[in-house]
């Protein structure tokens, strides 16, 4: 069991009740669909349809399904575009859908910008896996002894990873210009935009009461040859938050911080299986199941100031974005 944390609204039933009611899978009638972990994406010619499901990723992987899930990551996502567009441009056309995004055309870069302002994480790639096995040097930075879990840094780091098939790949500055992954400029203005678009999360983000504690970003060169901000920006799902009022307390008690993101999902999949080589995971537990959506639909509340609007269930959720989809589509 997890404890509830208290949120704006409480779902709950209406999501228990919705557990049944997820977008999975997707098909459009029209373009070339590339199926990523949490998102399918169309080639629709001159653009792309970003559709945004149900499904729960970590380790490189899917792990269940979550109500709502899309919607909140889609609308949360386009939220912080709009709040962000005057640090770097972004791909978004229009949302013609709750779960979709019609984005410019990008040659994505094949790396993450991973930054992080706390030492935390579980997966084989945080900060603090790596920092708890005796590493103090990661991704070209060198890190002090005595750091412990959860601690915020001096400043924000970028920890960046490659984008491979099997497996991320941490990996250092120098070696993505020595390793030809970017050219040196590219790299240089689209790290120093990832910190500013971090800085500027991380003060939205405290005026509403929450920390953003790490995040990642993906950047590519759009076809008119601007560096452009792609793929998601600061929703639950790429991000890392924690509640501000509670941090310091649970920090001196030894405590995790109360969290509006997947990180307690990942923990049970840690203490249950092995994440990263069982064939079969087991099922997540409804409970848990019903609380990351219930988080996920307060974060989207309190960061953007709207009650979430619930879609109508009576409705196929394909359906209803092929009809919203029929002026690209057609």
């Amino acid at each position: 069991m997890i404890e509830e944390l208290k949120t704006k609204n409480n779902y709950r039933t209406t999501i228990g009740s919705s557990l049944a009611h997820c977008l999975t899978t997707t098909s459009l009638n029209k373009g070339t669909c590339y199926k990523g972990k949490v998102r399918d994406r169309y080639d629709l010619g001159d653009t792309l349809a970003l559709i945004t499901t149900d499904r729960q990723s970590a380790f490189d992987r899917v792990l269940a399904t979550i109500p709502f899930k899309g919607q909140v990551l889609n609308q949360t996502g386009a939220w912080w575009f709009e709040q962000t567009k005057d640090i770097i441009p972004n791909h978004v056309i229009d949302l013609p859908d709750p779960n979709v995004t019609i984005a410019k055309k990008c040659n994505p870069f094949p790396i993450e910008f991973v930054v992080r302002g706390y030492v935390t994480g579980s997966s084989s790639t945080s900060l603090w896996t790596i920092y708890n096995k005796g590493d103090r040097e990661y991704c070209g930075i060198q890190f002090p002894d005595g750091m412990v879990k959860n601690q915020k840094l001096p400043e924000p780091v970028i920890t960046p990873t490659t984008k491979e098939e099997d497996h991320d790949r941490p990996i250092s500055p120098d070696e993505i210009i020595s390793e030809g992954w970017m050219e040196k400029d590219h790299w240089e203005y689209a790290s120093q935009k990832a910190i500013d678009l971090f800085v500027r999360g991380q003060e939205i983000s405290s005026k509403h009461g929450l920390i953003l504690v790490d995040t990642k970003y993906e950047m590519g060169i759009a076809e008119d040859g601007e560096i452009t901000l792609i793929d998601e920006i600061h929703t639950p799902d790429s991000s890392r938050y924690w509640i501000e009022d509670s941090f310091k307390q649970r920090l001196q008690e030894k405590k995790e911080p109360e969290n509006i993101d997947k990180e307690f999902l990942r923990l049970w999949f840690k203490d249950n299986c092995d994440p990263y080589k069982d064939e079969t995971l087991p099922e997540a537990p409804s409970e848990l199941v019903v609380e990351l959506s219930a988080r996920y639909i307060h974060l989207y509340e309190i960061i953007t100031g709207e009650n979430f609007t619930f879609p109508d269930l009576k409705q196929s959720m394909k359906e209803r974005i092929s009809n919203n989809l029929k002026q690209y589509i057609s």
